[in-house]
């Protein structure tokens, strides 16, 4: 049985083990003496009775030794006559526990003057009194374990109560929140101390979060601006008949190169926003995007002797947002057609998921475990790495399951699973 994790479970169970432990001391230690108490007043009685019965009997050899309900005596003379039971004539002198079918007894052994004077003591009475005292003692140790759990439970209610509602006031504070201090509604102790480091731990988490706020609209704007220059002068220099073919085809790599880093920066902007600010519009529907990803990156196939099927389902439409779902799809078909030389390029979209498989190089198998690692590359890859981690983590926010399999040599298949 694992303790339990939370504070006041703690502090209830210690209560509880406590309580436990202390009573359990306590009936021991009392069952103990109520024990060695009757056994002392049992010896003081027997020992009271043989010396009356020797007194008696030197005054008057003829007497009789004691014979009631409880106490039961012998006698044997120094000649060896008498009437004691062959269980009491084989034990030494002193004191005796015997036990007679159901019949328990404390037996004292005595020698004067040669004589042995035996005398037993009915002590099953008393072992029913001690067995039921027993039973008083266990009920008592176990009504004390209870009443110490009570009394652990209800005091880590009021012990923990502070520390349960300085966390529930984190757990609704967010790090734009700063009216009212943690540590105005817990001026003092232990408490009021935790509440004051959260609350310089919140300035800090405040201020990196406008450092990063300030970066991003910064960069955007200036990526975008600068960005925006390129795609325009590309534009005009593509329609400018005065070039060769060779310059176009130069120039179109520029254009494309500054399309692609509009889309991973735009990629990147959305991914460091927080998850509900990522509320998707009206559906995306799977099957347009990867006909218009298809079409848009099949400039990367070139001349190579490279088939490409694609087949979709309109049905599948997502609750995302489309331009990180075009960034996962471009990305996986990037990938495809960057790396297939010849062979194959299946993308195949149905109802539930998104499968692209190749017949290019694949990956070597001591590298698959890592592919989704941040700038993580082999070294026959081209790029920088971020693709298929970009991949995993726009998944990972929406709960989608990816899988990759592949092999050197022998291509390589990536499975989105929507559902």
């Amino acid at each position: 049985m694992r303790p339990p994790r939370d504070l006041r479970g703690r502090v209830a169970l210690f209560f509880a083990g406590f309580g436990a432990l202390v009573s359990l001391i306590m009936a021991v230690v009392l069952y103990q003496g109520a024990h060695d108490l009757g056994q002392r007043l049992i010896d003081e009685t027997l020992s009271a009775e043989l010396d009356d019965y020797i007194a008696r009997r030197e005054r008057n050899p003829a007497s009789l030794p004691p014979s009631t309900v409880i106490v039961q005596g012998y006698v044997r003379d120094i000649d060896g006559a008498g009437n004691v039971p062959d269980y009491l004539a084989g034990l030494p002198l002193g004191r005796h526990d015997i036990r007679l079918g159901t019949l328990s007894y404390r037996v004292a052994i005595l020698e004067r003057g040669g004589t042995h004077y035996y005398l037993l003591y009915d002590t099953s009475l008393q072992a029913r009194r001690e067995y039921r005292f027993a039973w008083m003692l266990g009920l008592m140790a176990f009504a004390m374990t209870l009443l110490s759990a009570l009394g652990g439970v209800w005091l880590s209610r009021t012990v923990v109560a502070p520390v349960a509602d300085l966390a529930a006031k984190v757990r609704h504070r967010s790090p734009d929140d700063w009216e009212h201090p943690l540590a105005d509604d817990f001026p003092a102790g232990e408490v009021g101390e935790l509440a004051r480091v959260f609350d310089r731990h919140l300035i800090r988490m405040r201020a990196f979060i406008e450092r990063e706020r300030a970066f991003s609209a910064d960069i955007s704007h200036e990526l975008r601006t600068a960005l925006a220059v390129i795609l325009s002068s590309t534009e005009m220099l593509l329609d400018d008949d005065s070039l060769s073919d060779k310059q176009k085809a130069r120039i179109g790599r520029i254009e494309r190169a500054a399309r692609d880093m509009a889309e991973l920066g735009t990629a990147l902007l959305l991914m460091a926003r927080e998850e509900h600010s990522l509320v998707a519009g009206g559906g995306c529907v799977l099957a347009d995007v990867v006909r218009e990803v298809v079409e848009k990156q099949r400039h990367l196939l070139g001349g190579k002797p490279v088939e490409v099927e694609v087949h979709t389902n309109p049905e599948l439409i997502l609750s995302a947002d489309a331009g990180l779902v075009e960034i996962l799809v471009s990305n996986l078909i990037r990938n495809a057609f960057s790396y297939t030389a010849a062979g194959t390029v299946v993308v195949l979209q149905d109802a539930h998921s998104l499968t692209v498989s190749d017949t290019g190089k694949g990956i070597p198998g001591h590298a698959i475990e890592q592919v989704f690692v941040r700038h993580f590359r082999d070294m026959a890859s081209e790029g920088a790495g971020i693709g298929l981690s970009l991949v995993k983590r726009i998944c990972d926010r929406y709960g989608w399951q990816v899988r990759l399999e592949s092999s050197a040599q022998q291509g390589t298949t990536v499975k989105v699973s929507f559902s």
